[in-house]
């Protein structure tokens, strides 16, 4: 497309054949004079002229050097030496594995060029395809997705690019990158050119995971050193992983054995020290994303909320418009009264998901909880009304999350009695008392059933009855508890 054409930058070049391309710019052959050089075209798109920001980087070392840049024809262009080949290739020329000592130089060369720009530039996409030998030195290219270290995120900074088998924990969570990041890549490079093969394989799912939490099988017929160092690059918590100046100097050691006994038994130690310290930071990044699993399912489970409380609320007030609201509303909470009857949604509530008794008792993952109160004066055999819990989580199927209502009552075999019956509980002991597969002084008096917005007909009917009865002194306790079967209505342990 461009073959033969003239740019016209610093100098005036001549556009020859296309290389090579793909994701943030097409390469070609250009020529001035006898001189010969590659340039770089980007597209001219939001945030695509970011490369050219970081062409004045001649303190940096083993940087492929910008020689000439501007605009052409929609384009943002960038003049570089010809390189002899890339990582890439070179890693394929050598059958897909390098030996020790090939990995060890490039990695030097990877150092130096992280410790200059360390604290200035974060380069984000590390990987073979942009490490590139010019002049005997393996060299950083391909800033296009790069960072200002000191950058807030904008729009046009790419964060959410990257490419995934090389990719960071942090990346994958779409935090803010340091040069641990490229540490990271560095760490996944070196043990792709050791072993043959990257840690992590699959798809972008499978990734994900894998960067998040996995560990990458060990490295054999490698320097127990080098093993170690490789692992700590690897450490799932940026903070934790070595800095590109002590990863550098540490290669002049990795591959000369420990002099002594005594120093080789430190080695050890100090593989063990790793090996406990990378356990450490993939049960710290499980954590986090646990966390984050949970946070997420909670918004969807208080936007849901939000809904299901709202269309009950309309309905009450559209049939029963002298119902008087009462008492402060807020994250779908809400109080109605008619007559001497109170109808209360209590707010939204975020479950901690780490009681012990709700594990042991059920096989479910609890998310969020709420209730449902219908308050009434007490009758003369002091009954006053019913509560109902409504509980968000995978209740029914595993990994199927939503909404369900349910209800508690005292066994019958005990002589026991409650104002309100049946009641709603809060997740803990008496709910698992009531869940779990012993027979205990609690049980189920109302099965889980589904709560979707769009298919509340009966709930709204059901509660407004309730509602209705109340308000006319004619709620009384259920002839029959439980009221509906509840059996097989939950997932047990």
């Amino acid at each position: 497309m461009l073959k033969g054409e003239s740019l016209h930058l610093s100098e005036t070049w001549l556009v020859g054949d296309h290389i090579d391309g793909g994701g943030f710019g097409q390469v070609y052959d250009v020529s001035s004079g006898s001189i010969q050089r590659v340039a770089k075209f980007v597209p001219q798109v939001a945030g695509a002229d970011r490369e050219l920001l970081f062409t004045e980087l001649s303190d940096v070392r083993n940087i492929v050097p910008i020689i000439d840049k501007g605009d052409h024809d929609g384009f943002w262009v960038l003049v570089m030496p010809r390189a002899d080949q890339s990582l890439r290739q070179f890693l394929n020329a050598a059958g897909g594995q390098l030996t020790v000592p090939e990995v060890i130089a490039v990695t030097k060369d990877i150092c130096d060029a992280l410790e200059d720009l360390d604290g200035k530039v974060v380069h984000r996409d590390l990987k073979p395809e942009n490490v590139l030998l010019l002049d005997g030195h393996w060299c950083l290219a391909d800033f296009g997705i790069s960072r200002y270290a000191e950058a807030t995120t904008s729009p046009n900074t790419h964060k959410f690019s990257f490419t995934p088998p090389y990719a960071a924990p942090e990346q994958w969570r779409y935090e803010r990158v340091t040069t641990a990041t490229d540490v990271y890549a560095l760490g996944v490079m070196a043990y792709e050119l050791l072993a043959g093969g990257r840690p992590f394989t699959g798809t972008p799912d499978q990734l994900r995971e894998e960067h998040l939490h996995g560990d990458p099988p060990p490295l054999s017929d490698v320097p127990a050193a080098f093993a170690a160092l490789v692992d700590e690059c690897l450490y799932k918590a940026p903070a934790a992983r070595p800095t590109a100046a002590n990863v550098r100097a540490r290669l002049d050691r990795v591959a000369t054995p420990p002099a002594s006994p005594g120093l080789a038994e430190l080695q050890g130690a100090n593989e063990a020290a790793v090996a406990r310290q990378r356990e450490a930071s993939r049960l710290e990044s499980a954590a986090q994303s646990e966390a984050e699993r949970r946070d997420s399912l909670a918004d969807a489970a208080r936007r849901s909320f939000l809904r299901i409380s709202a269309e009950l609320l309309q309905a009450i007030e559209g049939a029963a418009p002298a119902a008087r609201s009462a008492g402060g509303q807020g994250q779908g909470s809400w109080t109605l009264r008619l007559n001497h009857a109170e109808l209360k949604m209590s707010g939204f509530g975020q479950h901690g998901g780490a009681d012990p008794n709700m594990r042991r008792a059920t096989a479910f993952d609890l998310i969020a909880t709420a209730s449902l109160n219908l308050h009434v004066r007490a009758d003369r055999y002091g009954y006053e009304g019913r509560s109902h819990s409504l509980w968000f989580g995978d209740i029914q199927q595993a990994g199927q999350y939503g909404w369900y209502e349910t209800a508690f009552m005292h066994s019958p075999l005990i002589q026991r009695s409650s104002s309100q019956e049946p009641f709603a509980l809060p997740p803990g002991g008496d709910a698992a008392t009531a869940l779990g597969p012993a027979m205990g002084t609690l049980q189920l008096a109302w099965p889980f059933t589904p709560l979707a917005t769009g298919e509340l007909e009966e709930f709204i009917d059901r509660w407004a009855r309730w509602f209705a009865l109340a308000a006319q002194g004619q709620l009384t306790h259920p002839t029959q508890m439980p009221e509906r079967t509840p059996d097989g209505s939950w997932r047990r342990n």
